[in-house]
């Protein structure tokens, strides 16, 4: 058996302007240009994440020059120092925003690929928490194949009423080497880092390890209690799992044991942390006929107010049993009549976009509890796919750490 949770050694920019090496995860703000320029504009003739990952809002233009240029700025990069590697260890992750009182703490570790499954009614000890589409996996699987390293925007949730793992190295974190302390760009709060070494990142992995019955309950991959439910990221993941399968088959048994590309970067998330508040993911639902749209929409979903093509639904129903009513409508009217759905978190970024196209459908969520997740997860599987959201959109993953792959 191999561990769950790896020790890795980590790349770390050797730059001094981290604020603009580092930027939001690639799956964030796709239906705002806006902002993909202005950060395109903050990094433009500097060394930064932003020329290494892949932006969803470009997957409709030219993914094969944008791949290959991104490839070839990773092998410059790792050629001309612009990354060092730290010792084996963690790092403990203070991130503050604007949106939260409290800041919230994750530690990047490194997990097996082959303890991870998105497969719905998984029983692997890392587990999706919403349906993969496996569709979106392609482009993300082009940007990883031939990548020498990754940038990861994962995060993953474990289940610690207790503050078992971190509270002590969360109360004691200035005892501890700072790796970085800077403002993150376009409002997404502040970040500090603090390095964990390799014996005592032995002992939060035991702890992590005891949240799950220890490490013999978890000696089975395929039939193992829940450690992590990834909370954000499960497509960039399942597209690391994807790689990991193919070159494996391509491995000795020995090669497989040992192969950087079989443990992925992520940071760990006590999902009763202070700051962790899950929030709805709304959907923005362009086609060609509002009125058409709507004239079956209650049939087929729940009784709804519209006003000036905002939906909400009357009355409080089940997340997850609402979403699937209405992605499967959506998803059946698109087929027929054309359109596209995109998923928005922001209630007011929504109206915006809706108010600037007569044509659009905004759909309103009620956010799901956090308290049940990890039962719900256990008994029933997946949500539906962009169920919830932690947090706004400028509080998620930005790329920083990295890893070789």
């Amino acid at each position: 058996m191999t561990d769950v949770i790896q020790i890795p050694q980590m790349l770390f920019p050797a730059t001094d302007d981290l604020s603009s090496w580092s930027v939001i995860a690639c799956d964030q703000f796709t239906s705002n240009p806006a902002y993909w320029e202005g950060v395109k504009a903050l990094t433009e003739g500097k060394p930064s994440s932003y020329h290494i990952t892949l932006p969803e809002i470009y997957l409709k233009g030219d993914v094969d020059a944008r791949v290959n240029e991104i490839h070839a700025t990773m092998d410059e990069y790792l050629k001309n120092g612009v990354f060092r590697t730290l010792e084996p260890g963690f790092i403990l992750v203070e991130r503050t925003t604007p949106f939260t009182a409290a800041p919230r703490f994750g530690l990047m570790i490194a997990v097996d690929l082959d303890a991870y499954s998105f497969e719905p009614g998984s029983k692997a000890p890392v587990r999706a928490t919403e349906a993969t589409v496996v569709d979106r996996i392609p482009p993300r699987v082009k940007a990883r194949k031939g990548a020498p390293l990754e940038l990861p925007h994962v995060l993953m949730l474990y289940n610690d009423p207790k503050n078992s793992v971190l509270g002590e190295v969360v109360q004691n974190r200035e005892s501890y080497e700072k790796l970085y302390d800077f403002e993150l760009n376009s409002g997404g709060g502040h970040l500090k880092g603090y390095f964990i070494p390799q014996e005592k990142a032995k002992e939060l992995r035991a702890r992590f390890y005891a949240l799950a019955g220890g490490e013999s309950a978890l000696s089975n991959y395929k039939n193992s209690p829940l450690l992590f439910a990834v909370g954000d990221g499960n497509h960039s993941l399942a597209s690391a799992k994807a790689c990991w399968e193919a070159k494996k088959e391509t491995l000795s048994d020995e090669e497989r044991l040992s192969s950087p590309a079989r443990y992925a970067l992520t940071e760990a998330v006590n999902i009763y942390d202070e700051s962790i508040l899950f929030g709805p993911i709304h959907r923005l639902i362009r086609v060609d006929d509002r009125e058409r749209f709507l004239s079956n929409f209650e049939s087929y979903t729940a009784p709804f107010e519209e006003k000036n093509g905002m939906i909400s639904f009357k009355g409080f129903y089940n997340p997850p049993e609402i979403i699937r009513k209405v992605d499967s409508y959506a998803g059946a009217y698109i087929e027929t009549f054309g359109g596209e759905i995109d998923f928005i978190h922001s209630e007011e970024e929504l109206s915006r976009l809706v108010q600037a196209d007569p044509n659009a459908v905004g759909v309103l969520f009620n956010a799901i509890e956090k308290g049940n997740f990890f039962d719900f997860i256990s008994q029933n599987g997946n949500f539906p796919r962009k169920t919830f959201s932690m947090g706004q959109g400028q509080e998620k993953r930005y790329y920083l750490e990295g890893k070789r792959i």
